[in-house]
């Protein structure tokens, strides 16, 4: 998929335009995206980074990096994507101005988004303005108990099943792998340790099982209490994997959370329990 931070980037060319944040591309999202695809035109999105409630001075915790939300809107057949730099001068744009610059700018045609979709000063802007200036539209409805808000909440929890029926895939933690205590090598049970971007969601501390790189993975997200953590620590253990994962990406789907962390009498007790994790996580399924 081709990726530009201005519309000159991609020209003007006949289009079939997805818009909107797409923060985690949930189900409901796929929806929206789906519906430019099939339209016919070039499919394109155009998007917004950072998130819009967070440049308007809300806390918003994301679901996904910008470069892991392209992947996925890419992963659904969108060809081209505009990424919109969005600061108070683009939130203060009049929908007209928005429109003329970041739709008709590049050629689109058709604009698809979620019926609750606004943009411009004052919010002011929506798919029947844009019908007015002569913009095919099409309305995607929401899907009902889907958003990133309730996906967040359920993420924050520690539901990672529930959460990942609104995404339509499993609810994952991406970061770059890197040094942490070397304890679980000790134990029998290396971990990659992986340092996350501090905007995104972290899912309940706990113990879970899911997957990393075509296999399984035990994963804890906490501050180890039995060594007296305090820093909190997102450690996987890839389940019959060799190899060293320094500084690599690495994307982590969790697929169910077995139990809380804790803290154990003996190191003994630490390593029987983690023992029963590997084999939860070898008879776990994936939730979608």
């Amino acid at each position: 998929m081709r990726v530009a931070r201005d519309p000159r980037e991609l020209g003007s060319r006949p289009r079939a335009v997805a818009i909107g944040t797409f923060d985690g591309v949930h189900v409901g999202h796929q929806a929206v995206v789906r519906a430019a695809v099939d339209a016919g035109p070039l499919p394109t999105v155009v998007t917004f980074h950072p998130h819009p409630r967070e440049v308007l001075g809300y806390q918003v915790s994301l679901l996904a990096t910008l470069e892991r939300r392209l992947e996925l809107l890419g992963g659904l057949g969108v060809e081209e994507a505009l990424v919109v730099e969005f600061s108070p001068q683009v939130a203060d744009l009049e929908p007209e101005e928005f429109a003329r610059t970041y739709l008709a700018g590049i050629g689109a045609e058709l604009v698809a988004a979620g019926e609750s979709f606004r943009f411009g000063r004052a919010r002011r802007g929506d798919l029947a303005l844009l019908e007015g200036l002569g913009f095919k539209t099409c309305v995607v409805p929401n899907v009902e108990g889907c958003s990133s808000t309730e996906i967040r909440r359920l993420t924050a929890a520690g539901d990672v099943r529930a959460a990942a029926a609104l995404l339509g895939r499993p609810v994952e933690v991406e970061g770059t792998v890197v040094s942490g205590d070397q304890r679980g090598g000790t134990l029998g049970f290396p971990t990659a340790n992986l340092r996350t971007d501090p905007a995104l969601l972290v899912p309940a501390f706990g113990i879970y099982a899911g997957a990393a790189r075509g296999g399984g993975a035990a994963v804890s997200i906490g501050v180890n209490p039995h060594y007296g953590g305090a820093e909190r620590r997102i450690e996987a253990y890839l389940l019959d994997f060799e190899g060293d994962l320094y500084g690599e990406r690495l994307i982590v789907e969790l697929w169910e959370r077995l139990r809380d962390e804790r803290a154990f009498e003996t190191e003994a007790e630490l390593v029987a329990q983690i023992e029963r994790d590997v084999a939860a996580t070898r008879a776990a399924t994936r939730p979608v």
